[in-house]
């Protein structure tokens, strides 16, 4: 495999609408193709679903956002319900780029937000540092359990409630179509690969993952990780495949 070059990447994430991603760059300096397709797909659950969880969003204090998919739902519910969120309500974002998605619904400025590190687990020692709150998470029906055992084993007031839920995209016409690469990055994009392709064999295809937990289940699925992310090396996906590439095509 080291000797045959990478020429294409399928990235497991919808194209930037940015011109500037650092995507674009790569493809640019690497001269590789790369592709983005969703293996995912977002199904946003109806008013009278979310009721039928009797969750009352305005008896919670804080609300846990991990994915623009959680916010973006969030606030769905609550305009199709008619519910106005205070201006007190407080908002624990796992990353930046979350926390500034936020400026779409609220002003930012003006509220309470408090900001992880990038994943679920970094957002514990702020739960931590306010632990007499009243959390909310929305959520998807495919998640991580991290927050809830954090919170349970720590005693703090804690409510999840579906929102959305993520189902694997139909990816039939990528049959015969083959990458040197293809870039993961959740769980749920595992399994769209094997509910698409039960037989996939990975052969010399690269697999690069993002997150612990998606590495942990390329590992279960009996795939061999090449690439990963982040790590303080290489912090995102794009300078992780960069430095594989150059070091694989130099070869």
């Amino acid at each position: 495999m080291k000797n045959e070059k990478i020429k294409s990447v399928i990235v497991s994430q919808p194209k930037p609408e940015s011109e500037k991603s650092p995507w674009f760059d790569l493809a640019k300096k690497q001269g590789l193709k790369i592709d983005f397709r969703p293996f995912i797909q977002v199904e946003p659950i109806l008013l009278k679903e979310f009721r039928q969880q009797k969750v009352t969003i305005l008896e919670h204090t804080a609300i846990i956002l991990n994915s623009r998919n959680s916010v973006d739902n969030f606030f769905r519910i609550c305009t199709e319900a008619k519910i106005e969120i205070p201006a007190d309500m407080k908002y624990f974002c796992v990353n930046e780029s979350i926390a500034n998605y936020l400026a779409k619904y609220i002003q930012v400025r003006k509220r309470k937000i408090f900001i992880g590190k990038g994943t679920e687990a970094e957002l514990q020692p702020l739960f931590k540092a306010h632990p007499t709150e009243k959390y909310l998470f929305p959520c998807s029906d495919w998640r991580k359990q991290d927050i809830e055992k954090f919170m349970k084993k720590n005693k703090i007031a804690f409510k999840e409630a579906f929102f959305y839920r993520i189902k694997s995209a139909d990816l039939s016409d990528l049959t015969n179509v083959n990458y040197d690469i293809i870039a993961f990055f959740s769980p749920a994009d595992i399994r769209s690969l094997f509910e698409n392709f039960p037989k996939f064999k990975q052969k010399k295809t690269c697999i690069a993952g993002f997150g612990a937990s998606t590495i942990k289940a390329m590992v279960e699925a009996g795939l061999n990780v090449n690439i990963q992310a982040p790590t303080p090396q290489t912090p995102s996906m794009v300078m992780a495949i960069d430095k594989f590439v150059e070091s694989v095509n130099k070869g």
